[in-house]
């Protein structure tokens, strides 16, 4: 079959082969079905018969979430298309409160009978499971929002966009990269629309359209003499945006350090440019130098700090986790209720950590969370010191506090909304400072882009990181790339390293689209902000070596 007509037929849901990892889940549909909006007429009936069903059987408390989840995956090799993937879930999920206990029921009947029949199911596991409840549930008080909505505030609907142009924007990215020294190269767009009721008897109805958006590729460079290769993978971020991302605008480019060819990305990003580049890079990785191990100061992109503040801070800050509720998954924190009455330093004085969910384009940008909390911005890290941790109605009073945060979320509808990891950002710096009046400094040092393997223990505390592309720095000057770089430190003597962030101008987001927490475990999406920073003194060990 030739590619265009292959490109032709795609409207029939062809296969549902996803790379391992990357499935939404739901069934496959027509693509034309991925721009049918939900009737919020209706969903306000179907959530008034599973609100008035819960009160009658005893609950004290109920809210119900009516969710379409809507996506769109393409994936490319080379010269060919692999697979193209038009997905959808549909359904509704009931929370109640009953005998101070919670309880949760979900169903694909959306018809006011199913859900009514649901909220029943939810309120009789809430009884159940009164009988073994310690203590009462506890919810910070939240007002009613009445009837409202929320729209991720997108220039383009990227499923409206004719798959025939995003393919062709892949190969010609797969292209590019073949063009410029890689042997292989695959590439592909994510595309996500959760079409979100909320409603519950506090007296909200709220209404939300949420958009992510997320390019990406990976290039193989191979010396067939030696039998050596090198990848590198796309240094684009997931994003809370529609198809304008993927129409680059020299505007939202930033400029790497001088003598590494790289380009930052904000609001929109040049996928061909990056596929060029990476391709370039990986070749030349095959006869970089080795890094020899030792103590260096570290420039790091946002395109990789990212990372690190997701595991070392976001992670560590969630209440939850702190608690000691998710020590079956991924570990607990070291940053306990205790920790922090100790008052030590969390990072130096520059370090000031923000959540956030209400930054543009981030993707955990909403108006209100699963629990119908209006989100907001507050403070985690104020000059050094930690002073907040993220928490939901439910866990407010175990520190003292009567107000969410508002940063629930639940992946679907057949799943219990529970508290997740709000965007978690670097603030820049103060005061004007490029990349590279910031390497001009460094005498001996190491600039890292892009995200590695990286490992980080159960308390959020000892960590080691990798990177995607690696560039020397002598004498306040990029010397050249190297290879198998990865530093060690544990979180607080990490933070306390940050010696001088860039400026807003340089101010990125980094972002991850499969964010993994819970048993049963769920995903969510998730952006942490920065600007360029360093950090003096970090242990490099050279990952190459054997010990």
């Amino acid at each position: 079959m030739k590619r265009r007509d292959f490109v032709g037929l795609t409207g029939l849901g062809v296969g549902a082969l996803f790379l391992p990892g990357l499935s939404f889940g739901g069934t496959t549909v027509d693509a034309a079905e991925l721009l049918q909006p939900l009737d919020a007429a209706l969903n306000k009936r179907m959530a008034d018969a599973a609100l008035n069903a819960a009160k009658a059987a005893g609950a004290t408390y109920a809210d119900v979430r009516i969710g379409r989840y809507l996506n769109q995956s393409i994936f490319a090799r080379e010269k060919q298309v692999q697979n193209i993937v038009n997905g959808e879930s549909f359904g509704a999920g009931v929370r109640v409160i009953a005998n101070g206990t919670w309880g949760f029921a979900a169903t694909n009947q959306v018809t006011e009978a199913g859900l009514a029949k649901a909220a029943q199911t939810a309120v009789q596991i809430a009884k159940a499971n009164a009988k073994v409840q310690k203590e009462p549930v506890k919810l910070a008080p939240q007002k009613g929002y009445g009837e409202v909505s929320w729209k991720t505030p997108i220039q383009t609907n990227s499923f409206s966009v004719p798959v025939k142009d995003k393919v062709d924007l892949l190969l010609a990215a797969n292209a590019a990269a073949l063009d410029n020294g890689a042997n292989f190269v695959n590439s592909a767009l994510f595309q996500v629309n959760e079409q979100k009721y909320f409603a519950s008897t506090d007296g909200s109805y709220i209404d939300q359209d949420v958009h992510r958006i997320w390019p990406t590729f990976g290039v193989t460079a191979i010396d067939r003499a030696s039998g050596k290769f090198r990848t590198r993978e796309a240094l684009s971020a997931p994003m809370g945006l529609g198809y304008e991302y993927l129409v680059p605008k020299a505007a939202d480019k930033i400029a790497g350090p001088s003598g590494t060819g790289l380009i930052g990305y904000k609001n929109s990003y040049d996928i061909i440019e990056d596929a060029k580049l990476g391709a370039q890079q990986a070749k030349a990785k095959i006869t970089a130098t080795s890094v020899t191990p030792g103590k260096y100061d570290l420039v790091l992109d946002p395109n990789h700090l990212g990372l690190t503040i997701h595991e070392s801070i976001g992670h560590a800050t969630e209440l939850d986790r702190v608690l000691g509720y998710e020590a079956n998954y991924a570990g607990t924190s070291f940053a306990t209720l205790d920790w922090k009455k100790q008052n030590k330093p969390y990072g130096s004085k520059i370090v000031n950590i923000v959540a956030d969910k209400t930054q543009p384009g981030s993707l955990g940008a909403v108006g209100y969370d699963d629990e119908g909390v209006k989100t907001k911005e507050w403070d985690i890290i104020k000059n050094g010191m930690l002073v907040d941790y993220q928490k939901i109605r439910d866990q407010a009073h175990i520190v003292g506090q009567n107000e969410s945060d508002g940063c629930c979320y639940s992946q679907s509808w057949q799943d219990v909304q529970f508290q997740r990891m709000a965007n978690i950002s670097l603030r820049p710096g103060q005061q004007k400072m490029s990349v590279d009046d910031m390497i001009k400094d460094v005498d001996k040092g190491i600039y890292i882009a892009g995200r590695g393997s990286f490992s980080i223990d159960q308390q959020r505390y000892n960590f080691q990181f990798g990177g995607t592309v690696f560039y020397a720095i002598e004498k306040g000057k990029i010397a050249g790339q190297i290879e198998d770089v990865a530093y060690q430190a544990n979180t607080q003597e990490f933070w306390n390293s940050c010696s001088a962030i860039c400026d807003q101008s340089d101010y990125r987001l980094f972002g991850s689209f499969f964010d993994g927490k819970g048993q049963p475990s769920q995903v969510s999406a998730v952006s942490h902000g920065s600007s360029t920073t360093r950090f003096n003194g970090v242990n490099v060990i050279n990952t190459a070596r054997k010990v």
